[in-house]
């Protein structure tokens, strides 16, 4: 980090993890295993048709076999349940992901809970939501496992760093707070009851903004020499013009930090990647499990 306001590149970075990706499925696939990932879309939400077709295209390229089922808007609870758990049943399927958000007449509480952990690439399943916070190995959620990829790629060791998230949803805020723990890190989490919050903001070493609210976190909230991940992705009318912008003020946080995340072109790649990762990682712990002879775990240890 030589420069103030360095970027973080999450297009370059996510371009290593899928090539990472890609050399462990030819692995996995020259031991006969091919990993395969089942996505479930319900509806006709025209961000979760470009979402999965994304996640599809994705898998091709790095080798990994995609399996699509389209239920209608009215499909009942029950016919989801049903196909997760013929999903769950086939040992073809590594990794299951059910798009969210679902209709809104359908539990999605219960249709994540139906998932078998193992298969659980979103990392949502209270089974692994709770093994994330006892530190154990787990399917973790994409988006923040992409965040500490980044900081870890611009930061190197995290340990003793104080980080600040922003936000505590069970998607994004809590297991990137799990998971910055792990790494050694103080850890405070702001959200909409926190007193005096941009006081608290400026302590941290490592800022992560996932609150949803657009360039709601100015130059007032960060510490100079700061690193800031805006995990915000939020779509606003400016100057005539649709425009995606993040949680920080980009334009006003930059030159006091020593690298943030742009939006586009940040966190967004890298939730992808890790999904993909996710499906290897899930297919490597299927194949280990079934194999066998101990001899099989080094067929596929890097995936692992």
């Amino acid at each position: 980090m030589s420069t103030p306001g360095q970027l973080i590149d999450g297009k370059a970075v996510s371009a290593q993890v899928l090539a990472e990706v890609t050399a462990d499925v030819a692995a996995l696939k020259a031991q006969g295993v091919e990993p395969a990932l089942a996505v479930v879309l319900v509806g006709d939400d025209p961000a979760s048709h470009v979402y999965v077709r994304n996640k599809v295209l994705r898998a091709g390229e790095v080798g990994i076999r995609s399996l699509e089922y389209r239920l209608p808007a009215e499909a009942s609870a029950a016919e989801v349940l049903a196909l997760v758990a013929e999903l769950n049943a086939d040992a073809g399927v590594h990794g299951i992901l059910v798009q969210l958000p679902l209709p809104k007449h359908i539990d999605e509480t219960s249709v994540l809970q139906a998932i078998d952990p193992a298969k659980d690439v979103d990392g949502f399943h209270s089974e692994n939501v709770g093994g994330l916070s006892q530190g154990r190995p787990v399917l973790t959620p994409c988006t923040p496992a992409g965040c500490m990829r980044l900081l870890r790629d611009t930061l190197g060791d995290l340990s003793g760093k104080h980080a600040v998230v922003i936000g505590r949803s069970n998607i994004v805020g809590k297991p990137m707070a799990a998971l910055l723990l792990a790494a050694d890190c103080t850890v405070t989490v702001l959200h909409s009851r926190s007193k005096n919050p941009q006081a608290l903001c400026r302590k941290a070493d490592i800022v992560v903004a996932a609150v949803g609210r657009p360039r709601m976190i100015n130059a007032e909230w960060i510490k100079p020499g700061a690193v800031v991940i805006d995990v915000g992705i939020n779509r606003i009318e400016e100057d005539g013009k649709n425009r995606l912008v993040g949680d920080v003020d980009f334009a006003s946080v930059q030159p006091l930090t020593a690298a943030i995340t742009p939006v586009p072109g940040g966190v967004g790649p890298m939730t992808i990647a890790l999904l993909m990762q996710n499906t290897v990682t899930a297919a490597c712990q299927q194949h280990i499990n079934s194999a066998p002879a101990a001899s099989e775990e080094a067929t596929c240890r890097s995936a692992c």
